[in-house]
């Protein structure tokens, strides 16, 4: 019997929220040994289609029928889809962080032997799965101790450690840098020349021309087209064109910068690692940054760029040594969150689960949460203010949601990181730092927040942008400055920049 060509068939799936029809009538057909990716903006349906295959939403509560293997699936529960040999991983990461890599990895599914938990057996393994992710390090080490980048690689070896026949990852290097990125890919080569079929959901349309061998496009929850590509041969023009509805002439708005005086500065910072005890994480780091001005940060991961971020907004990480930080040619002292707000600083967070939402929260109420002394009316909260303001930024962002009386728990992760762009653009700040400010986000809405930098440039604003998309940098920023192992490196105009430029002055110590 000849084996079927399809390992997946998903036919007229059709997924209902409260007031919302997430999916509609979608059908997806994915062939054995491939790699498939699924593109699409955010809210779009994409995450809730894998969220359907994996059994987190389980059979009963949406319709239509899952083929698995040649079999009809109606998995119960993610640990069904499991045993099948389908593993996700999720944007948003489940491990539980006070515990070990090897811990996290073999949690339910522990090596035993005599009916004890073999430990010596599971960190041998541990090893060896952090070996075909890239990632160098003890398998004892924390999880709270990882950056993002380094929690998602472990996600995908524990995702490797069971008997997976379809991986799925979702947005798997939305927190990564350039060269892990890469490796990643590799990664996925190699398992699928393993007969490991792949599904990638992402944002990244050069990552996706350079791996897929199809791709699927969903918009609105529906499936707007499907099909085979040659990898390295996909038209990225056209991706955007089924994902948004219209034509992108250019990924990056033409923007003419016109900055004025120095409005923030940061001289010889130095800051200890507070888990390591004579490691600086910061080594005597000077720039700065004038108004109207959109100043990039690039650097490998791991290379100190969040820490020098999350150091200066209130010293929140870290344990500070020496250096000056300078607002409007000041001198401030800036020892608390509260008190780098109150000087006019605003930080949007890598990490926006953890550092810059409560997921307990509306929309409305996370929006005007930074600064509720602006929708007080005689020393009581003006809910008519709260509502105003918080539809405002709605709007402006293209929030996608019922009301802005939602959860952000019920976001995409995408249009979670418009509503913390927008909690902090509502204190009004004179400097902001954005760390990974698209993250997560598709191309329509990434354009859309790149002419909001702009247009907070344009009205005189500091801006400091922490990415690792190098191409995202050069398109934005009007300078650039290079970190490697906590030191700033090097210093570039945009114009005079290019990709290997950067990555020369990524690597080295000085240049």
């Amino acid at each position: 019997m000849k084996e079927n060509p399809l390992i997946l068939e998903m036919r007229g799936i059709t997924k209902v929220f409260p007031g919302v029809k997430a999916l509609s009538d979608v059908t997806l057909e994915v062939k054995r040994d491939s790699i498939h990716s699924i593109c699409g903006e955010n809210g779009a349906g994409k995450s809730t289609l894998m969220k359907v295959l994996s059994g987190v939403y389980p059979y009963g509560t949406y319709s239509g029928q899952i083929i698995f293997d040649g079999r009809e699936m109606k998995f119960r529960n993610i640990k069904e889809s499991e045993q099948t040999g389908i593993a996700i991983i999720h944007q948003e990461l489940t491990m539980i962080p006070e515990l070990s890599i090897t811990e996290n990895i073999f949690m339910g599914n522990e090596l035993t032997n005599g009916g004890l938990i073999d430990w010596t057996e599971q960190r041998r393994r541990t090893v060896e799965l952090l070996d075909k992710v890239g990632l160098n390090i003890s398998p004892d080490t924390l999880i709270k101790n990882l950056g993002v980048g380094q929690q998602q690689l472990v996600e995908i070896a524990k995702a490797l450690s069971k008997n997976v026949k379809l991986l799925i990852l979702d947005e798997p290097t939305s927190a990564l840098n350039e060269d892990d990125s890469a490796n990643l890919l590799e990664l996925m080569r190699g398992l699928k020349e393993k007969g490991i079929t792949c599904i990638m959901i992402s944002h990244k349309l050069n990552e996706i021309a350079a791996i897929s061998d199809a791709v699927t496009v969903i918009r609105d929850g529906q499936t707007v087209e499907s099909y085979e590509v040659v990898a390295g041969q996909v038209d990225e023009n056209k991706i955007i064109r089924s994902m948004v509805g219209r034509s992108i002439e250019n990924r990056y708005p033409e923007h003419k910068s016109n900055p004025g005086e120095v409005i923030f500065e940061v001289s010889n910072w130095n800051i200890e690692d507070p888990a390591v005890k004579g490691r600086m994480v910061c080594k005597n780091s000077s720039f700065y940054v004038r108004a109207g001005e959109v100043v990039g940060f690039a650097g490998l991961m791991g290379a100190g760029r969040t820490e020098l971020m999350r150091s200066i907004f209130g010293q929140n990480y870290g344990i500070y040594k020496s250096g000056t930080i300078k607002i409007k040619g000041k001198k401030v002292k800036l020892k608390t969150v509260q008190a780098a707000i109150k000087h006019g600083i605003a930080y949007v967070p890598e990490d926006r689960k953890n550092l810059g939402l409560n997921l307990l929260d509306s929309i409305r109420k996370t929006i005007v949460s930074a600064n509720m002394d602006k929708i007080l009316t005689n020393g009581l909260l003006d809910s008519t203010k709260e509502l105003k303001a918080s539809e405002e930024y709605r709007k402006a962002l293209r929030i996608k949601c019922k009301d802005v009386g939602v959860g952000v728990s019920t976001l995409s992760g995408g249009n979670q990181q418009k509503v913390v762009l927008s909690k902090w653009m509502f204190t009004e700040p004179d400097v902001l730092i954005l760390d990974e400010p698209t993250r997560g986000i598709d191309v329509g809405a990434k354009y859309e927040i790149y002419k909001l930098i702009h247009e907070l440039a344009d009205q005189g604003k500091a801006v400091i942008m922490v990415s690792s998309e190098l191409p995202e940098l050069l398109g934005v920023a009007d300078r650039i400055y290079t970190i490697f192992e906590g030191a700033i490196t090097g210093e570039l105009r945009a114009e005079e920049a290019d990709q290997e430029a950067l990555m020369k002055r990524m690597t080295v110590t000085s240049a």
